[in-house]
């Protein structure tokens, strides 16, 4: 009794948390709404010739870009997966966790960067044709096409699939798996009769996250001139200067993930699975014969080398030949800008994301479902359509304070906040608060509710409770939510070319620009300081992950 009545205190007075968690899930949930009621305007002239010319292009372009790399995806990750957990072969405990470094090369700098490679006058045909004599036929292995961009996106994005398909198999298959094999299954058949159907959550849930970053992808499939929905929303933004067409193009954009979302439910319904014990054993890993040990550490060199290896020794050669050039008094700037948007979009994340996820520790589980849909909303909307609804709702804020702007001497109709790094901050928290807030609820979720309990009862005031208890028992995931939050934004690319203001680049904008001028070699660099900024991010995630299975 005396618990219960702690409990209805604690939730009385957690008004204030209440309130911060309430306005961070309004803030991410307006742009969305704005998009998606931009349905429901009348639609402009320039809409109607989008809509009968192009729109069935742009989203079957986007379909067949999603859809071929998440099978590809799928493919790769899934068996990568199998092969690792549950075989023993050469270099097997290194190629665990080294298969998940993909995950830290942006697939735009992959993309130039094979483009390069693979033209006629790149590494690979000239050293074929002058060294071995080989001519290589014209098309034969350049990725200036929509198959190029599907093999770059699967290359970099196949870790997802790998990473929770592992995960899942190391931790809850070990009992379905070894009966399989009292009662005769083994090889092929136990992979597809017994493997795929019980990790078929764990699979649905990596391949979700690969057509989600397929969908939202714009700097691969505007390089090798792929027409989707997200490269179509920056034609017409910077094209046509029509904002209301391409708030309704990215309109539909969230229409198709809402269909993906919905399809996704669908195949998991009913499709549970549970460990039969209360402590789950992990599963034993086979030897393999000779040759099979010498395939399986083939296969697994050959996509390490491709997705990773070979791409980023090839920047750092060409980083090597024009640091001279591109190491000067703006590139140090250029770094700054970058640091300074991914701090103070990380520290507002953070802060809303423990606010929000202390809330949902001590609220009802139905509220605690939906808060945690709510923060994790971004993370499933592309780019494009998160910065084309901020950039609505910032001129509809500039619109609405006019009046005022005149009254200051800023001159009616000026465009103040429109204008403004925080709309740019205000895009990076509504994108990446997913990482966060995850972090923070899977923290929380490890500390007790006694020790706040306690606190509570010995008088402790709320934010006493937190300080003096909370905080010092989740350093680790407040710490591993900035890492992560911090590393997604610095290499986001569309929403810093959409809502940046005037003259502010970053590492990623400025990469990206080098490639599409041609300069290569120019953006090695500052792509080579971005790819080690993100093996920050996957480490963190691989030592997580190793301190969770501890």
């Amino acid at each position: 009794m005396h618990l219960a009545a702690i409990t209805r205190n604690f939730k009385r007075h957690m008004n204030g948390w209440l309130a911060v968690s309430m306005l961070g899930a309004a803030g991410i949930l307006l742009p969305i709404l704005y998009v998606l009621l931009s349905l429901f305007t009348k639609p402009n002239d320039n809409w109607e010739q989008v809509k009968q010319y192009l729109l069935l292009d742009y989203i079957q372009g986007t379909l067949m870009v999603a859809g071929m790399t998440a099978v590809l995806a799928a493919i790769l990750g899934v068996g990568l997966a199998w092969l690792v957990t549950a075989y023993r072969f050469p270099f097997r405990g290194f190629f665990r966790w080294a298969l998940i470094l993909p995950l830290a090369m942006p697939p735009y700098i992959a993309a130039y960067t094979y483009k390069t490679m693979t033209s006629y006058t790149g590494i690979i045909q000239a050293t074929l044709r002058n060294h071995l004599g080989i001519t290589v036929p014209p098309g034969m292995i350049e990725v200036m096409s929509m198959r190029g961009a599907v093999f770059i996106l699967t290359l970099c994005l196949f870790p997802y699939v790998f990473l929770i398909t592992r995960t899942f198999l190391e931790r809850q298959s070990s009992a379905y798996i070894d009966n399989a094999r009292l009662l005769g299954r083994k090889g092929i058949g136990l992979f597809f009769q017994v493997v795929v159907p019980i990790a078929r959550p764990a699979i649905i849930a990596g391949v979700m996250l690969v057509i989600f970053e397929a969908i939202s992808d714009y700097g691969v499939v505007s390089y090798f001139g792929v027409q989707t929905v997200s490269t179509a929303i920056f034609q017409i933004w910077f094209g046509m200067y029509d904002v209301d067409s391409a708030l309704r193009l990215a309109a539909w954009l969230m229409i198709i993930v809402i269909g993906i979302f919905l399809i996704e439910r669908w195949l998991r319904r009913n499709r549970q699975f549970h460990s039969l014990t209360q402590q789950a054993k992990p599963l034993v890993p086979r030897s393999l014969s000779r040759w099979k040990a010498v395939f399986a550490c083939t296969v697994c060199s050959l996509v390490l080398l491709l997705s990773f290896i070979v791409p980023v020794a090839q920047i750092a050669v060409w980083s090597v030949w024009t640091s001279h050039k591109v190491w000067d008094s703006n590139f140090v700037e250029l770094t700054l800008n970058t640091m300074k948007g991914a701090l103070l979009a990380t520290l507002i994340i953070i802060i809303f994301a423990t606010v929000a996820a202390r809330v949902c520790r001590y609220a009802s589980n139905s509220f605690s479902y939906g808060m945690s849909r709510v923060m994790t909303a971004g993370y499933a909307t592309p780019g494009a359509v998160i910065a084309v609804g901020v950039l609505a709702v910032f001129i509809s804020l500039d619109n609405s304070l006019s009046s005022f702007y005149g009254w200051m001497g800023q001159g009616e109709g000026a465009l103040i906040l429109s204008l403004s790094l925080g709309m740019l901050i205000t895009g990076y928290v509504i994108r990446f608060m997913a990482t966060g807030y995850n972090a923070m609820e899977a923290g929380y979720e490890k500390l007790s509710k006694s020790y706040t309990e306690a606190a509570r009862t010995l008088g402790r005031g709320h934010f006493a409770a937190f300080f003096k208890i909370e905080l010092p028992l989740i350093r680790g995931a407040l710490f591993s939510g900035f890492v992560l939050a911090f590393v997604e934004i610095i290499k986001e690319l569309p929403l810093t070319l959409l809502l940046r203001p005037f003259n502010f680049n970053t590492l990623a904008t400025r990469a990206y620009t080098y490639a599409i001028d041609e300069r290569i070699y120019e953006a090695a660099l500052p792509s080579l300081l971005l790819i080690m900024l993100s093996l920050v991010s996957v480490l963190t995630i691989h030592l997580i992950g190793k301190r969770d299975t501890q």
